[in-house]
């Protein structure tokens, strides 16, 4: 062996790209779908369906070219992204399926793998042609301008269901607000990474709390009370939640303090008890919410919710089976917002809890790809993505157990819709593409948490004993050699940063992984 000295590189140790093992995962997940959609024809009809086969090709076909795709563009992307999301897919498709068969007249799976296909291919469009997270960053206003125009289109369209969320064209329907929730995402990751500093640690003080400027914190702000005064003359309350609920997570976030939290909770329940006692078609909700039986008591039979809570009390702990539970007494809206009632019924406790899992495990590591990354823009853009997936499963799921108000949303992947499935897909390709820029390797870095380069110089910085450099020897910090700063990147001591993002102001360089 040679010995090394201290003017030698480090070792080249690879990062684990662990695309086999997302491979592996994809093809159990394309196999439990299928077992499924089996499970589904022996329990209607003691058969086998006679689509099976096809069906299996078809979602595997969709599984490995969303795989191909990562795998040339995104190899150092998370291993999980993708087969939780191809899993919930093929549920949702093997759910519809058996309310399919007992609706012969309304056929809802086959146009949901079509919407299904034109979401994996534009998953794979996303991490093949957008390289770099950051890019995003520089059209933060043109993102912001089209979420307002697509959020304003259906207003002038007929109500659906008491809500002006969709746009028809002949027998072609879309809600636009779906596509409006990842820009307006991008607008605000864009817009707080810029002036984080200013919104946390400047202006004026009102009583105990520190204010930030007005001139900072009014165009966010404007911007979202536009979209929910848009979203309230819809009649959509459960986009208006998410919404909100985006907003808040991600100033929280973005400044660390929290007494945006209780301002926002504050903000919305004052907001909710406005809306559900002024506005009719909310608060017959309410009313459903409050006295789910009541039609019961007074002759009208069960409602949407009340028949909602018999399938979930029918499941029991591990379900009837699938295609033996009655949840489609629920309605025209078993399909779409009541899905979760059919998957309770059929999986029971079990089956929805694991259901549960996968949508936690999909937002956790939505959170860790945030949290592993160097730039602002990208680490709030990560978590807002992520905030957006978890608010639709709360908001959803407690609309269908009596927990909240029923809002009318989509559960991400497994209810009818087309705009939600492809905004689904688009939102899990922008996260394998952060969690790509996140697990890759830097240059001057080799395996995370084995080997760090050695600094000679004591006061730039020491080796800690898991291998990990100190604030003082990051690239960037003082004493540091510098690194080019990203888009929208505050210019910080001993960095070379970029040209800024809208409204960007400069900060100290970075400390750690954490905030600055």
């Amino acid at each position: 062996m040679t010995a090394t000295t201290a003017d030698d590189p480090p070792p080249e140790l690879r990062l684990p790209k662990r695309r086999g093992v997302e491979l592996s995962l994809l093809v159990c997940a394309v196999l439990i779908s299928v077992f499924g959609y089996l499970s589904v024809g022996l329990g209607k009809a003691d058969a086998v369906p006679p689509d099976a086969a096809g069906y299996g090709a078809g979602l595997g076909a969709l599984a490995l070219l969303a795989h191909i795709a990562v795998r040339l563009r995104a190899p150092y992307a998370d291993p999980l992204m993708l087969p939780i999301a191809v899993l919930l897919n093929g549920l949702g498709l093997v759910l519809i399926y058996r309310l399919d068969l007992q609706t012969p007249s309304d056929q809802a799976a086959p146009t949901q793998l079509v919407w299904s296909t034109l979401g994996v291919a534009l998953f794979a469009g996303v991490v093949v042609f957008l390289r770099d997270h950051r890019v995003l960053q520089r059209y933060a206003y043109l993102s912001v301008a089209t979420a307002l125009v697509l959020l304003i289109v259906p207003i002038f369209f007929p109500a659906v269901n008491g809500a002006k969320i969709w746009i028809r064209f002949g027998g072609l329907s879309f809600q636009p607000g779906e596509f409006a929730k990842v820009l307006l995402a991008v607008f605000f990751a864009a817009y707080l990474a810029a002036n984080r500093h200013a919104l946390a640690y400047s202006g004026r003080r009102s009583w105990k709390p520190q204010l930030p400027p007005g001139r900072v914190l009014g165009p966010i702000v404007a911007i979202w009370l536009l979209s929910v005064i848009v979203l309230i003359l819809e009649r959509d309350l459960g986009t208006s939640l998410l919404f909100f609920g985006l907003f808040v997570i991600m100033l929280y976030v973005a400044t660390g303090r929290t007494g945006w939290i209780a301002v926002g909770l504050l903000l919305a329940g004052v907001g909710a008890f406005a809306v559900g006692s002024f506005e009719p078609h909310v608060h017959s909700r309410v009313q459903d919410w409050l006295s789910p039986f009541a039609s019961i008591d007074a002759g009208r039979g069960p409602s949407q919710l009340a028949q909602s809570l018999f399938a979930f009390a029918a499941g029991g702990m591990f379900g009837t089976g699938l295609g033996l539970g009655h949840s489609i007494l629920i309605g025209f809206a078993a399909k779409s917002d009541f899905i979760l009632a059919t998957a309770g019924e059929e999986l029971g406790l079990v089956g929805l809890t694991a259901i549960f899992l996968l949508y936690a495990l999909l937002v956790a590591r939505g959170y860790r790809a945030g949290l592993a990354l160097r730039d602002p823009f990208g680490r709030l853009l990560a978590i807002g993505l992520s905030s957006i997936l978890a608010l639709q499963v709360f908001v959803i799921a407690g609309g269908v157990m009596g927990l909240i108000p029923l809002t009318g949303m989509a559960m991400p992947f497994l209810a009818q819709g087309g705009s939600s499935v492809v905004t689904n897909w688009i939102i899990v390709a922008l996260l394998i593409r952060i969690s790509d820029s996140a697990r890759r390797p830097r240059p001057g870095t080799v395996e995370t948490g084995v080997i760090a380069p050695i600094v000679e110089d004591p006061e730039a910085g020491v080796i800690t004993p898991i291998g990990r450099i100190t604030p003082a020897s990051r690239p960037g910090g003082p004493g540091g050699s510098g690194r080019p700063g990203g888009p929208g990147e505050s210019e910080g001591p001993g960095e070379t940063g970029g040209s800024g993002g809208p409204g960007a102001t400069g900060g100290p360089g970075e400390t750690g992984r954490g905030r600055r």
